[in-house]
């Protein structure tokens, strides 16, 4: 929501003296003077004029979380344990995922509340790298490689998928850089080019790096400098 609405429509200060209070310096987000209007705030921003608060910051949740194999990247299932079933249930409640991974995977997983933000992680538009480690049944080829970097079509879609980046690691190993995370698309990307995923692990999404301290299902909180990575 932009501030001048939060100033005028939800807190009824008439355009004319939000403009003047944003010039004169008077409105403050986060404790820091605003005198742009068009900015867009969210519920996790406090907002005030002076020392009188307009809108309260709700707590906002970053957390990393090493996937262990066997859970479900879903909020609740009858059947599988989820990962949330990780996570402290106080928050439980307040928290989605950023960028699913199957249940067979393993690896970096992001979980939030600030929907804003977290779309800006996954969304296929922005192109933030997500890294993975890969495992197949055959060998990989170098035609494989030239095809990860040309796109591959994915006819459900009815589009080519990004440039890719396949790196051999050994005779049955990759490692892997896409910049959209469509359904299944190593997997699916593989299979296309005539082989098949044995284990997949994510290291990485843009700046969020998977450290080898974090035991496979143990979560942290992300640090200001990683959350202020996702622009």
């Amino acid at each position: 929501m932009k501030l001048s609405r939060i100033l005028s429509n939800q807190n009824g200060i008439s355009r004319r003296d939000a403009n003047r209070m944003l010039a004169l310096g008077r409105i403050y987000v986060d404790g820091r003077i605003c005198r742009d209007g068009k900015r867009e705030i969210s519920r996790f921003r406090e907002v005030r004029i002076d020392d009188n608060i307009l809108q309260r910051a709700e707590p906002a949740y970053y957390l990393m979380l090493h996937k262990p194999a066997g859970y479900l990247s879903a909020t609740t299932d009858p059947v599988h344990p989820t990962v949330l079933d990780l996570i402290d249930h106080r928050l439980r409640p307040h928290l989605h995922i950023g960028g699913r991974l199957d249940r067979a995977s393993t690896g970096l997983l992001i979980l939030s509340n600030d929907g804003q933000w977290s779309r800006r992680l996954t969304e296929p538009r922005v192109k933030i790298p997500k890294v993975y480690r890969v495992t197949t049944e055959n060998p990989v080829t170098q035609e494989a490689v030239e095809r990860f970097a040309e796109g591959i079509w994915f006819a459900y879609e009815g589009l080519i998928t990004s440039p890719a980046i396949l790196e051999r690691l050994g005779e049955r190993e990759a490692r892997v850089t896409i910049y959209e995370g469509r359904y299944h698309q190593i997997k699916r990307m593989f299979r296309a080019a005539g082989n098949r995923v044995m284990s997949l692990h994510r290291e990485r999404m843009g700046d969020l790096i998977l450290e080898g301290d974090l035991a496979p299902g143990q979560y942290r909180p992300l640090t200001r400098e990683e959350i202020d990575s996702v622009a």
